[in-house]
Formats: C-alpha cells, sequence, structure tokens
C-alpha cells in the first residue's frame, strides 16, 4: 500500500514534486496522472511515445545532467518531473521535494525491462535476473535508508500494484500528500489497466 515517511522537515508550503523509482516501475504512469489532476510537469518530450509508453516517458534530459547543472530547480517549485532513483543522491539541499516513490515487484519490473529491450533487438539472459534483482533489493535498501535522513525531503512510497487495482484509494493518498491540489476523478479516469502487461512470476515475486 501507501507509506509516508518524514524525518526532520523544513516547514515550507513551497516544494517541488518528483516521481521517483526503478526503471519500468510505474513512474511514466505516475507522471501522466499527476497531469491528468491538474499537475504541470516538467518534460522535453524528445523521447516519444512507443509500444513500451503509449502515453509517454514524461522525461527531461538535463535531470540526467543535474550534478553538473541544476539551474532549473528554481522554477520548478509547484511542478513535477520524472527522475530514476539512482540521480536522487544529486538533488541539491538548498531546495525543498515531495518524492513519490513508485514500488512494483521486482519480477515485474525485470519482466517490463526484457520485453522493451527484445523489442529494440537486445538479446537478455534470463540467468541475470536474480543477480539484477538482488542489485536493486540492495539499491532500494540503501536509497529508503537514505531519503529517512533528509531534512529537505518528504516522500510517499505508492505500490504501482495498488494503483492499478485501487487507482480511486491510490489518487487520494497522492492529492493529501501534494496538498489536496490536484482532481482525483481525471487522475483515475486515465489508469490504463491494459497496460498492465508483464505480471509477476510466482518465483520472482519479491516486492520493491
Amino acid at each position: 500500500m501507501w507509506q509516508r515517511m518524514f524525518g526532520t522537515r523544513r516547514k515550507t508550503q513551497q516544494y517541488i514534486t518528483i516521481v521517483s523509482g526503478l526503471p519500468r516501475s510505474g513512474t511514466s504512469m505516475m507522471m501522466h496522472t499527476l497531469e491528468a489532476g491538474g499537475m504541470e510537469v516538467i518534460v522535453d518530450n524528445i523521447r516519444q511515445p512507443d509500444a513500451d509508453n503509449p502515453h509517454g516517458y514524461y522525461e527531461f534530459e538535463p535531470v540526467k545532467r543535474l550534478k553538473e547543472d541544476a539551474a532549473f530547480l528554481d522554477s520548478a517549485y509547484g511542478k513535477a518531473f520524472k527522475m530514476i532513483s539512482a540521480l536522487l543522491y544529486d538533488l541539491p539541499l538548498s531546495q525543498t521535494y515531495k518524492i513519490i516513490f513508485m514500488k512494483r515487484r521486482l519480477a515485474e519490473v525485470l519482466a517490463s525491462q526484457n520485453i522493451m529491450l527484445q523489442r529494440h533487438g537486445t538479446e537478455t539472459q534470463e540467468a541475470n535476473n536474480q543477480k539484477i534483482a538482488q542489485a536493486f533489493e540492495k539499491h532500494l535498501a540503501e536509497v529508503t535508508s537514505w531519503l529517512a535522513k533528509q531534512q529537505n525531503m518528504e516522500v510517499l512510497y505508492v505500490d504501482y500494484n495498488e494503483v492499478i487495482t485501487h487507482p480511486a484509494a491510490s489518487a487520494q493518498a497522492v492529492q493529501h500528500f501534494l496538498g489536496g491540489r490536484l482532481d482525483v476523478q481525471r487522475m483515475v479516469a486515465v489508469v490504463d489497466q491494459a497496460l498492465y502487461r508483464n505480471r509477476a512470476a510466482p518465483r520472482l515475486s519479491h516486492s520493491s
């Protein structure tokens, strides 16, 4: 379900919204719901929608260079952008953030990644899945521990599978986390259950 974590937070009503998580964990889906709910999203549309993400990737290239140039953050208050969890460490301490961290069963993350790679002509090896899953589990444990210690960050953990099966409840949780300024009905309306194609296999039912 949803888990909200707090440390010692700075008291401010201004913040930057970030959607984060592992690749293929539902971050684009969450960006799509935020946009539908009325939040302005920061994207460049360089990466176009395709069969893997038919509603768009919601990427913004400067995020990848955040460590070298974080100037765009000054104009990101009240808006949302997406970044993979490995880049969260590069966020400057001078800003205030609310982070929606997407969690998804690791078996489904791996299946989705493999299908996307195969679609682009890259061969995948099933034997590597367990090693990748272990690396992801280690990363998730480390980044969760680190986030809990950050004084300028507030985090809401949202389960991808719960969004799919209970979209209204998840939209309400996100809306409350962000101060009650989103249209929940519109958020629910864009949750596309037909895209839940890479369901967890029983032997790799890790939670992410």
